[in-house]
């Protein structure tokens, strides 16, 4: 099984990534998380990730596809994968078609996203008020046209991500039973 979970910052995309891995055996993997742990590296490219991730900003498509699919092609997402974060724009999207069988858009408001964010506790220096507002900026300009792509396709399943964790949770694993 090859899922993507798609999602505005802050609804709940790792938490559920993390329970599906477990209940489905395939292992979860966050663009986000790769990212940062890269961005610690002394070199030119963490250095350029640290920069684009504390500004908000999104890496750009061509290093994402590249980081992502080298990713893939260790032993362990042979059998499938949960992906959070990614694709994150149409050219990613297309760029990736034939390798995803579902993705799941945890719709969550703006309001209920900062909400989230702001009542956790975070040392993550791109976690700044200005740069999850400027995420969820990018979100509707540039991940919106994402969920459309896979509606478009018969492919999305559409679950309401304000619900509590395993109300969440619940309906996602009926979606795909």
């Amino acid at each position: 099984m090859k899922l993507v979970l798609i999602g505005i910052q802050g609804a709940g995309k790792s938490t559920q990534g993390n329970m599906l891995s477990e209940k489905f055996k395939i292992p979860y993997l966050s663009s986000g998380h790769i990212f940062r742990e890269m961005s610690k590296e002394k070199t030119p490219l963490g250095r350029m990730l640290k920069e684009t991730l504390n500004a908000g900003m999104l890496i750009p498509d061509k290093l994402t596809l590249e980081i992502i699919s080298e990713y893939l092609k260790r032993p362990e997402y042979t059998n499938g994968y949960i992906l959070d974060g990614f694709p994150r724009t149409v050219p990613q999207a297309e760029a990736f078609e034939g390798q995803v069988d579902k993705v799941i858009f945890i719709d969550v408001s703006d309001r209920e996203a900062l909400w989230r964010i702001s009542g956790r506790v975070s040392d993550r220096q791109d976690e700044t008020l200005h740069a999850i507002r400027k995420r969820i900026e990018l979100f509707h300009e540039l991940t919106e046209p994402v969920i459309e792509h896979y509606r478009d396709r018969g492919q999305l399943i559409r679950i309401n991500g304000e619900a509590d964790v395993d109300e969440v949770f619940a309906e996602i694993c009926e979606a795909l039973e």
